[in-house]
C-alpha cells in the first residue's frame, strides 16, 4: 500500500499544526529521535544529510519520542539545546511524539508504510517523496550516511 504523508498534521515545537503538505516540491527524512539512545551519535549523521542535501530540496525532520526505553524525557527545550549544544542540529524538530502504542502523527500514519508496524526504536527513518510519498523505511541500525540512504536520497532528488 502507498502511504502518503501530504494530509498528516504534526505539531510544531512551538505547538503550532503543520501539515506535512506544506513541505511539497521537498525530499523529507523523517526520524524518531532520543537524547539518551544508543543511537543519539546519529543526529551527526542527519546534520550531515542536512547540510549536503538541503540546498538541493532536501529536509531532515526530527520527532523527538521518549517510547523506547524512556531515553528522551526532556522537554523540547532542552532537546533543542541538547542537539544543537552536542551536534550543531539544525534540522526542524517538532513536538514530542508516540511511535508506537496509542500513535500520534505523523506515525500514525507511517507505521503503515511497507514494512508495516509500529516504529521498533528510536531513529528509525521515513524517506519522503516531493510528492509526499513513503519511499524507505529504514530500521534503526540503518546510519544516515549509509551509502544506501544516500542513493535513495540523491534519486528522490533527481525525481
Amino acid at each position: 500500500m502507498s502511504v502518503n504523508v501530504s494530509e498528516v498534521i504534526v505539531k510544531t515545537a512551538n505547538g503550532d499544526d503543520l501539515r506535512l503538505g506544506e513541505y511539497r516540491g521537498q525530499v523529507l527524512l523523517i526520524v524518531n529521535v532520543a537524547s539518551r539512545c544508543g543511537f543519539t551519535k546519529q543526529y551527526a549523521g542527519l546534520q550531515e544529510l542536512q547540510n549536503t542535501y538541503g540546498p538541493k530540496g532536501f529536509q531532515v525532520l526530527g520527532f523527538p519520542c521518549n517510547d523506547f526505553g524512556a531515553q528522551e524525557p526532556g522537554t523540547i527545550s532542552e532537546i533543542k539545546t541538547f542537539c544543537s549544544a552536542t551536534y550543531n542540529a539544525t534540522f526542524t524538530l517538532f513536538e514530542k511524539v508516540h511511535a508506537k502504542g496509542n500513535t500520534t502523527e505523523p506515525y500514525s500514519t507511517l507505521n503503515q508504510a511497507e514494512p508495516t508496524g509500529e516504529v521498533q526504536w528510536n531513529f528509525e527513518k521515513f524517506l519522503i517523496s516531493k510528492e509526499g510519498n513513503v519511499l524507505m523505511r529504514c530500521k534503526s541500525a540503518i546510519e544516515p550516511n549509509s551509502e544506501e540512504l544516500k542513493a535513495a536520497i540523491e534519486k528522490a532528488l533527481e525525481a
